[in-house]
């Protein structure tokens, strides 16, 4: 745990920095990150040295608090300071803002600090009194920044599955020297600051602590002749193709993760991931409520008085179904199987029969509902109280 520490944890507000409270979910971390990170990104703002600026804190927050370890340290860290542990600046010693269970006083009236009834504390500061240990660790690189982006299917293509393409202009890994930074031919070197860590250890008065070195960025290399292509940065902006696998059944608004095909990191570090928006296309015929799938069947009102067997459009050809007489208009019939793909099967198809009343008639279709309706002379709105 000691190696987590960094000096700026004393003085920097992770919590502030992504706009969340102290006890916010992972979830709602991860959520306020991608809000900033593309706010904030170079590519949103190309040559705006202040957003550049925001977007290396936000990344250097999220660093921290996206990891469920170093969150914890951090917190730790932080709750010390507001403690009382007044000590930590430049400059400054362990004096009375330690708590007063950590110090003895001696014979003179001087205070000392006892490192070895710090318990938990002295796991956390191990490293950092004498700091050497600082030194063995490798760097830390920085993920790369998650993309989103949409992919629009077709309704039929979206129930038997299908392959989409999906185009992103970005910066991706270089294709000269394939994310290195370095020029064909030459390699990065070790940091000769730092030997190689990424950090190097700064004395305080009474204990030393480790800083991201100044000389190579807190990536443990350099780079002596940069890539002519992305010059020293890994990544070069361009547009690629890739084929977004759509499975059978996927809903309207479904979200595809594609791991490691977001951005690149800085430095070598980890890509991030691309999640793709699924949008389904409108059917003519067909609903959907979930799994099961939905469509509104128009029959004649001889059928609806007197039962048929009509015909129903599903995905895989019509199918028979049985109306039985006095079917009244809006009842939905339940046609098993005949719904959207899912895990182990298919959805059901929701059928809404509606009682369709012809706009024209002809003289001897009204003469046949004339003697229909003399036939039956008792109102359907007699349950009403009127005629």
């Amino acid at each position: 745990m000691a190696e987590e520490v960094r000096r700026e944890w004393f003085d920097k507000d992770y919590y502030q920095v992504l706009g969340v409270a102290k006890n916010a979910s992972a979830a709602e971390i991860k959520k306020a990150y991608r809000k900033l990170a593309q706010r904030f990104h170079p590519d949103a703002k190309p040559g705006d040295a202040d957003a550049e600026a925001r977007f290396k804190e936000i990344s250097a927050a999220y660093d921290v608090l996206g990891d469920e370890e170093k969150r914890a340290s951090y917190d730790r860290v932080r709750e010390m300071g507001t403690a009382g542990f007044g000590g930590f600046g430049p400059g400054g010693g362990a004096g009375s803002g330690w708590p007063g269970g950590f110090t003895t006083t001696g014979p003179d009236g001087t205070r000392y600090v006892n490192v070895e009834d710090l318990g938990d504390l002295g796991d956390l500061f191990g490293g950092l009194f004498g700091g050497s240990r600082q030194r063995g660790r490798a760097p830390r690189t920085q993920r790369g920044t998650d993309l989103e982006t949409t992919v629009e299917v077709s309704f039929d293509d979206a129930m038997v599955g299908t392959t989409a393409p999906v185009k992103l202009t970005g910066h991706w890994v270089c294709r000269t020297c394939h994310g290195s930074g370095a020029a064909p031919g030459t390699s990065p070197v070790t940091c000769p600051e730092c030997g190689g860590s990424g950090e190097v250890v700064v004395d305080q008065g009474v204990f030393s602590m480790a800083q991201p070195c100044p000389r190579c960025g807190a990536t443990g290399r350099l780079i002596e002749t940069p890539c002519p292509t992305c010059h020293g940065r890994g990544s070069e902006r361009r547009t690629r193709t890739l084929q977004v696998k759509i499975p059978p059944g996927v809903k309207d608004g479904a979200r595809i993760k594609l791991a490691g095909k977001g951005e690149p990191g800085p430095a070598g570090g980890r890509p991030g991931d691309l999640f793709v928006r699924v949008h389904v296309e409108a059917h003519q015929v067909f609903g959907r409520k979930g799994d099961n799938l939905t469509v509104q069947l128009p029959i004649s009102y001889p059928e609806a008085a007197l039962g048929a067997n009509v015909q129903v459009p599903t995905l895989n050809g019509p199918v028979t179904l049985k109306v039985p007489a006095g079917t009244p208009s809006g009842k939905t019939f339940r046609v098993k199987g005949r719904g959207a793909p899912k895990k182990g099967g298919h959805g059901d198809l929701l059928v809404t029969v509606e009682v369709e009343v012809p706009g024209k008639l002809s003289k001897d279709e009204k003469q046949l509902l004339r003697q229909l309706q003399e036939a039956r002379p008792d109102s359907p709105r007699q349950r009403l109280g009127v005629a």
